[in-house]
C-alpha cells in the first residue's frame, strides 16, 4: 500500500515490530504514541509522556505500512497504544491503513479523552479489543493530574474515566479488558475494592507488579514493589469480587 506522500511522511509513533505480550492471544506489532493527558508518578514511559512531539527514535506511517506488509505471514494484530493514543492525530491515520491491510486493532487507552473513545466506539474503526488502564481508586484521579491544571478540570478526571469505564464494559467481554498495575501508594485493598464496584461483573482484570526504575516522579524510584504475599492478598480481594482478576 502507498500512501501519499504528505500522509506517508508523516511521523507516527515508535514502533514495537513483533511482540507476544500486548494483544491477547494474537502476535502481534504494536506503536507508541506520544503526549498524555495523566501525569502517573510510577511512568516509565517519561519519553513519550513528556514529549508531546517527534520521538527521536519515531517511524513515518509509511514504514509502518511496509512493516505490515512484508509480515502479514506471521503478525495477525496490531497495538496502538502510548502515551495516550486517542490524543494522537496520527489516530485515526493509522487505524484506517491498518484495517486496509486486514489486521485485527487493539487499543490501549487511560480513558481520560472519554469523548473521543466514545466517538471511536461508535464509528466504523471501532477497535477489535480495547485495554482500560485505571490507576487507582477513580476518587483519586486529582492525584495524577498535569501540574497547573484547574480544580475543575481535575475533577472532571473521574467523571471522564467512570464514562470511559461504561462504554469499555458495553463491549462484548471477549474485546475487552481492564488494567491496574499494583504501586503501592496508589493501590491499597480499599483502592481495589472502589475499582471493582465500576467494573462488570465479567470483567478481565488484569494486574502487574509495580516497576520502581525510570519512573516520571524520582521519588517513586524508591517506592519498594509489593512483596509476593502483599500482591497474592490484592488480587484474592479482586477476585472476590471480579473472578475475571489475576495477575499476569
Amino acid at each position: 500500500m502507498q500512501l501519499s506522500e504528505n500522509a506517508g511522511s508523516k511521523k507516527a509513533g515508535v514502533l514495537v515490530k513483533t511482540t507476544l505480550v500486548d494483544f491477547p492471544g494474537i502476535v502481534a506489532s504494536a506503536i507508541f504514541l506520544s503526549g498524555c493527558n495523566l501525569r502517573c508518578p510510577y511512568c516509565y514511559n517519561t519519553g513519550l509522556v513528556l514529549n508531546n512531539g517527534d520521538a527521536p527514535d519515531a517511524v513515518t506511517l509509511q514504514e509502518v505500512v511496509t512493516h505490515l506488509e512484508q509480515r502479514k505471514s506471521v503478525i495477525k494484530g496490531f497495538v496502538i497504544s502510548g502515551g495516550e493514543a486517542l490524543l494522537s492525530p496520527m489516530l485515526l491515520p493509522l487505524l484506517r491503513a491498518v484495517r486496509e491491510l486486514g489486521y485485527k486493532v487493539k487499543l490501549d487507552t487511560n480513558g481520560i479523552a472519554d469523548n473521543r473513545l466514545e466517538d471511536l466506539i461508535r464509528s466504523e474503526y471501532c477497535p477489535d479489543f480495547i485495554a482500560l488502564d485505571i490507576k487507582t481508586s477513580p476518587a483519586r484521579y486529582a492525584e495524577l493530574a498535569p501540574a497547573g491544571l484547574s480544580e475543575e478540570k481535575k475533577n472532571k478526571l473521574t467523571t471522564s474515566l467512570l464514562h470511559s469505564v461504561k462504554l469499555v464494559s458495553s463491549l462484548p467481554a471477549d474485546r475487552r479488558e481492564f488494567r491496574t498495575v499494583l504501586v503501592p501508594p496508589l493501590v491499597k485493598e480499599d483502592d481495589i475494592r472502589s475499582i471493582a464496584a465500576e467494573l462488570p461483573s465479567d470483567a478481565s482484570w488484569m494486574f502487574a507488579q509495580f516497576r520502581n526504575e525510570n519512573c516520571l516522579n524520582p521519588e517513586y524510584n524508591n517506592v519498594s514493589p509489593y512483596i509476593q504475599k502483599e500482591l497474592d492478598a490484592l488480587v484474592s480481594t479482586a477476585q472476590s469480587l471480579i473472578p475475571g482478576a489475576k495477575l499476569r
